[in-house]
C-alpha cells in the first residue's frame, strides 16, 4: 500500500464491512479503506463451506435493505448464493475499489498526541482517524483443548475451516459438538461415512425448516414493484411476535411443544429420543431449524454419544461418561469465540489498556456501539445486541444508521474526537442487565454463549428488534465528550511553540555556561 493513513479504516470485509463502506460513500465519506486479511471478502459466509451450510433466517431478510435480492433460489439460500450475493453488492456497490485483501491488522493503539489509531498489520503500520471494528463474531473458531487430539492419527478439522480434501466415503467419521453448523453438516455426510459417532454434551431444540426452492413464477412476482419489501414486513413481523417469547418465556410453551412433536414423529427409538430431547426451555441456547437432522442421527451407521470427550487415545474418542468410539477422522463442531472476541485482545485504548483487559470477560458498549477510553472507535456487532429471533442485517444496518449519524456529527461539528461519556455508558449497561434477567437466556436453565465466562449475559438485546432500530436510528451527541479540530489544532501548535521554547533554552544555558 502507498497511502498509510486514511481518515477511517475498516477492519474486516465481510457483512458488516461491506456495509459499512457502502453507507459512507452514500454518506460522502471517501477517504477510508477496508483491511482484510485473507484473499476474498465474504467473512462467515466466505470462511464456512461445510456441505450443507445455509442461513436459517428467511433468504428475503438476508439481506441489506438497499440491496434486496428478488431472486433467491431457496426460503432459506444456501452458503455458495450468499458468498455471492455480498459480491455481487459489493460490485454493483462500488466498494470493492476500497479493500485492501492479505492485510492482517495485528494490533491498533489510540495515539493520544496525534488524537488518532496507530495500526500495525502484516505489511507494515497505517494511522486513521477512526476505527470500524467489522469482524463478528462468527469469525474465530473455539478449537477444544482435549488431550491427545495433537497426537490422533487421522485428519483432524473445524467446520469452518471444511477440508474438502479428505474424502470421508467409508470412514470412521467422530463429530464433536451438535450446535447450528453440525446439524447442517451431519445429514450430508451420513450417507458417505463408514461410522459416524456425534458427541453430543447438550441436546438442542430443532423446529421443522419451512424451507423450499421458489419457482422462477415467484421469483417474478417479486421483481415487481414493492412486492419483495412487502414480504419482507411480513417476514419480520411475524418473527417479531416470536421473538415476544424471548422476553416472557412462559409464551414459549407452544413452540416447544411443536419442537417435540417434531422429534417424536422423526426419532422413533426411545432410548435415542431421550438423548435428543433438551432439559431447558427452548430458546435458552440458540433455536435451530432442520428436516433431516433427526433423520440421520436414527440410520444405522450413526451413533449418538450423549457426552463430552474428555480426551483422545490413538484412534478412540473417550467420553466423559467413559464411552468410546474410533475414527479415522475428527470434525470439530465446537462453535466459535462470541463473548471473548480475539480483536479484544489486539486494541488498545487511551489508558493503554486492551478492551479484554477493560472488558475483564464480560463485553459492554454504548448501544453495543462505543466505548469509553476508546475515541472515535466503533464496534459492529458488539456486546448485548444479538437478537435470537431476527436476521442480523437488522443489527448490522441499526448500527450502521447511528455511526454514520457519529460520523456526520463529527464533520457538521468539526471534531477531531468523539468518546461516549462513563457514566452515560454505564447507565445504559445497568439498564440492559437489569431487563435481560427475565430474558429466556438467563432463566431458561443453560449454559450458552449468551452468558460470559463471569455468568453475565453480554450478547443478548433485552428488547424488540423494532426498539434496537429506535434506539440506534438517531445519534446522540450529547452522550459524548470531545475535543474540536480546532483545539487539536491549537494543543499541536502549543506543543510545538513549547518544545521549541524548551530546546532554545536548553542551548542559551549551554552558551551560557
Amino acid at each position: 500500500m502507498k497511502k498509510h493513513h486514511w481518515d477511517i479504516v475498516i477492519i474486516g470485509a465481510g457483512v458488516s464491512g461491506i456495509g459499512a463502506a457502502v453507507r459512507l460513500l452514500q454518506q460522502g465519506f471517501s477517504d477510508f479503506v477496508i483491511l482484510e486479511k485473507y484473499d476474498d471478502l465474504g467473512g462467515t459466509w466466505r470462511d464456512n463451506t461445510y456441505p450443507g451450510c445455509a442461513c436459517d433466517v428467511p433468504s428475503a431478510l438476508y439481506s441489506y435493505s438497499f440491496a434486496q435480492k428478488p431472486d433467491w433460489s431457496r426460503a432459506f439460500a444456501g452458503q455458495p448464493e450468499i458468498l455471492q450475493y455480498v459480491h455481487a453488492t459489493a460490485e454493483q456497490q462500488g466498494v470493492k475499489p476500497f479493500i485492501r485483501y492479505g492485510v492482517n491488522v495485528e494490533e491498533s493503539r489510540w495515539q493520544e498526541q496525534q488524537q488518532q489509531w496507530q495500526l500495525q498489520t502484516s505489511i507494515g503500520e497505517v494511522s486513521a482517524n477512526k476505527l470500524i471494528s467489522a469482524v463478528g463474531y462468527l469469525h474465530e473458531p473455539i478449537m477444544p483443548a482435549l488431550p491427545g487430539l495433537d497426537t490422533f492419527n487421522g485428519e483432524v478439522f473445524h467446520s469452518s475451516r471444511w477440508n474438502h480434501d479428505c474424502d470421508l466415503t467409508g470412514k470412521r467419521v467422530a463429530v464433536i459438538g451438535t450446535g447450528a453448523s453440525a446439524i447442517q453438516f451431519i445429514p450430508e455426510i451420513q450417507p458417505r461415512v463408514k461410522q459416524l459417532s456425534v458427541f453430543q454434551r447438550t441436546p438442542q431444540w430443532i423446529l421443522p425448516k419451512p424451507d423450499h426452492r421458489i419457482p422462477a413464477i415467484e421469483r417474478a412476482f417479486f421483481r415487481l414493484p414493492s412486492t419483495l419489501n412487502s414480504w419482507r414486513k411480513i417476514l419480520y413481523g411475524a418473527l417479531e411476535v416470536f421473538g415476544i417469547g424471548f422476553r416472557r418465556p412462559g409464551l414459549l410453551n407452544i413452540v416447544q411443544k411443536l419442537a417435540h412433536h417434531h422429534l417424536k414423529r422423526r426419532i422413533k427409538d426411545p432410548l435415542l429420543r431421550q438423548k435428543l430431547t433438551p432439559d431447558y426451555t427452548l430458546g435458552c441456547k440458540r433455536v435451530l431449524l432442520s428436516n433431516n437432522y433427526y433423520p440421520a442421527l436414527a440410520q444405522e451407521n450413526v451413533e449418538v454419544l450423549a457426552t463430552g470427550v474428555q480426551e483422545i487415545q490413538g484412534n478412540t474418542l473417550i467420553g466423559a461418561d467413559g464411552s468410546r468410539a474410533e475414527a479415522d477422522v475428527i470434525i470439530l463442531g465446537t462453535g466459535f469465540h462470541v463473548s471473548d472476541v480475539p480483536i479484544a485482545e489486539k486494541v488498545y485504548g487511551r489508558d493503554g489498556n486492551t478492551l479484554d483487559q477493560t472488558w475483564q470477560g464480560s463485553p459492554q458498549a454504548y448501544r453495543g456501539t462505543t466505548i469509553h477510553n476508546y475515541p472515535n472507535f466503533f464496534l459492529i456487532l458488539g456486546p448485548n445486541l444479538a437478537i435470537g429471533n431476527n436476521s442480523a442485517f437488522i443489527v448490522i444496518e441499526s448500527q450502521l444508521n447511528y455511526i454514520m449519524g457519529a460520523l456526520t456529527a463529527m464533520r457538521r461539528n468539526q471534531l477531531q474526537t468523539l468518546e461516549v461519556k462513563q457514566p452515560v455508558q454505564q447507565q445504559y449497561n445497568e439498564v440492559v442487565q437489569q431487563a435481560l434477567q427475565t430474558t429466556v437466556w438467563n432463566t431458561g436453565g443453560c449454559s450458552s454463549y449468551y452468558l460470559d465466562k463471569n455468568g453475565k449475559n453480554s450478547i443478548g438485546f433485552p428488547w424488540s428488534s423494532n426498539r434496537m432500530q429506535r434506539l440506534l436510528k438517531q445519534f446522540d451527541l450529547a452522550s459524548y465528550s470531545g475535543l474540536s479540530q480546532a483545539q487539536f489544532v491549537n494543543e499541536q501548535h502549543s506543543a510545538v511553540d513549547k518544545k521549541a521554547a524548551t530546546k532554545k533554552s536548553s542551548k542559551h544555558s549551554e552558551v551560557s555556561a
